[in-house]
């Protein structure tokens, strides 16, 4: 207890210190001015903004990158609400019920019950991180190669095809990431792979470029190409007029519970995250409620649940990249480059050599959840009036501000240029319903599972089989097998009832 009590004074000293609190403020502030426009998303957000944190100390750094994740977290809810207009398919499910509450005059209670739940949420996440995470980073330091590379492989079969129906592109979205992560400079032999003979590319694709080319650049576009906006109207939408009824609180409080338990639970697995939580957290709520009929029309629950369980999974998602050194989906993918680009090598040695870093961002959560608490409802009303803006209008200036801070990272042309190629491969692959975020997953953890493999190798000698003599590793392999076979094998059973459906539809 008394270790925990000078970790928790530790953090406590670098996220409250002026630096700490300024930059915690700026990230939440950030994310939730980008994050609230329609359209844009998460993954958008934090691709456009990752470049200034580049220039700070990494504790700083991270601690803005957070503050603008589960900023822009809530800014894309507050879009789905208020025009219907979700940036993911978290704040979608809050749309579900959220948007019918808003035209029905209850916007008010839709957004503060939004902001409650979120915070809600959220601080159960970082009790879940704070708890977790050292125990397990223990555990992980007795990893060696052969189980860093298994549990790599589970991360990327998971994210593949949980939680999507589009498992097979999927896949093929994970491979292209692996190819794209070979481009460079071989670690062991230092020759140089698919760089063209361009010294550019001796460090391989910048990270920052191919996710804003990826997430950002096609969200700007399609919501840019849109020739009818939403109309919102605020005249409902004031302080005063935020405050729930005793009704919707009593309604409410056990949703968000029951939420952030799903949350957590999901958010720390790797592969599926807020995006499984939150529909999951939804469906628990409509089988257990007396009124499942007012689902889809305006229930509080509907609003509440998915929120909560949205913020735990984004805190719990931490443990197993701050722990192990694994990202869970593509935002703690993003985290992770930042930390390779300050110096940092992701796994369990970071809560050991730098106790620092990992208890100061512990509690800037905390704080940053607080600042959003804070600085949200009485801003409802200037959020409302930056969704008024018309949207021609207002792209090119976020096209310009994302080219800026692209050249800003490594100053070089060749890296907007790959910017326009990866925009072009991001619209590309949305046309054709393949998925973009395992790509990026694969991106990132290519390199690392490259480096984890030949050293497994050289352990054993070039013996494959060793892989199964490790208990450890032998399971996470078997366990990704399984998840495999069953990700191919619900394929091909919705195929034959849907060839067995057509079948008897033509007999009859």
């Amino acid at each position: 207890m008394s270790t925990l009590l000078s970790d928790l004074a530790l953090g406590i000293s670098i996220a409250v210190s002026f630096s700490g609190l300024f930059y915690c403020f700026l990230g939440v502030f950030l994310g939730t001015l980008v994050g609230v426009l329609p359209g844009i998303g998460i993954m958008a957000t934090l691709a456009m903004l990752m470049p200034i944190t580049f220039h700070l100390e990494p504790t700083l750094a991270l601690i803005m990158l957070g503050g603008i994740y589960y900023g822009a977290s809530y800014g894309g809810s507050t879009a789905s609400i208020l025009m219907n207009l979700p940036g993911t398919a978290t704040s979608a499910v809050t749309g579900l019920d959220g948007y019918p509450m808003a035209k029905q005059g209850r916007a008010g209670q839709a957004l503060f019950m939004t902001a409650i739940a979120s915070f809600y949420g959220s601080i159960f996440g970082v009790i879940l991180l704070a708890g977790f995470s050292v125990p397990l980073s223990r555990v992980a330091l007795k990893f060696g190669p052969h189980e860093y590379v298994a549990l790599m492989l589970l991360g990327l079969i998971a994210a593949s095809v949980i939680g999507s129906g589009r498992s097979i592109r999927s896949l093929i979205a994970v491979s292209l990431g692996l190819a794209l992560g070979l481009i460079g400079l071989d670690l062991n032999s230092g020759v140089a792979r698919f760089t063209f003979g361009q010294t550019v590319l001796f460090d391989g694709l910048p990270l920052v470029a191919v996710a804003i080319g990826l997430f950002g650049l096609p969200e700007i576009i399609a919501s840019a190409g849109r020739s009818v906006m939403p109309k919102v109207d605020d005249q409902k939408i004031r302080l005063r007029d935020m405050m729930p009824t005793r009704e919707d609180w009593r309604r409410s409080w056990m949703p968000m519970l029951r939420g952030s338990g799903i949350g957590g639970f999901f958010g720390a697995l790797p592969g599926t995250g807020g995006l499984v939580a939150t529909f999951v957290s939804y469906a628990v709520e409509r089988k257990v409620s007396k009124h499942p009929e007012e689902f889809g029309k305006g229930a509080i629950e509907g609003v509440a649940a998915p929120e909560a369980a949205n913020n735990a999974a984004v805190q719990a998602a931490f443990i197993p990249t701050l722990s192990l050194g694994i990202p869970g989906d593509p935002v703690m993918a993003i985290m992770l480059g930042v930390m390779m680009v300050h110096g940092i090598i992701p796994g369990p040695t970071v809560i050991q050599e730098s106790p620092d870093l990992f208890w100061g961002l512990i509690v800037s959560f905390v704080v940053g959840n607080l600042m959003l608490l804070v600085l949200n409802l009485p801003l409802v009303g200037m959020w409302v009036k930056i969704l008024k803006i018309p949207y021609n209008l207002l792209f090119p200036v976020i096209v310009a501000f994302t080219c800026i801070g692209i050249y800003s990272v490594n100053y070089q042309i060749f890296d907007i240029f790959v910017l326009l190629a990866f925009g072009f491969l991001g619209l590309g692959m949305r046309a054709l319903k393949f998925e973009v975020a395992p790509l990026l997953l694969g991106f990132v953890l290519g390199p690392m599972i490259e480096e984890y493999f030949r050293r497994a190798l050289i352990v054993s000698r070039g013996d494959i089989t060793s892989f199964f003599d490790r208990p450890i590793a032998g399971t996470i392999l078997v366990i990704t097998f399984l998840i495999l076979l069953w990700a191919i094998g619900s394929k091909v059973w919705v195929g034959l009832r849907a060839r067995r459906a057509a079948r008897e539809a033509a007999n009859a």
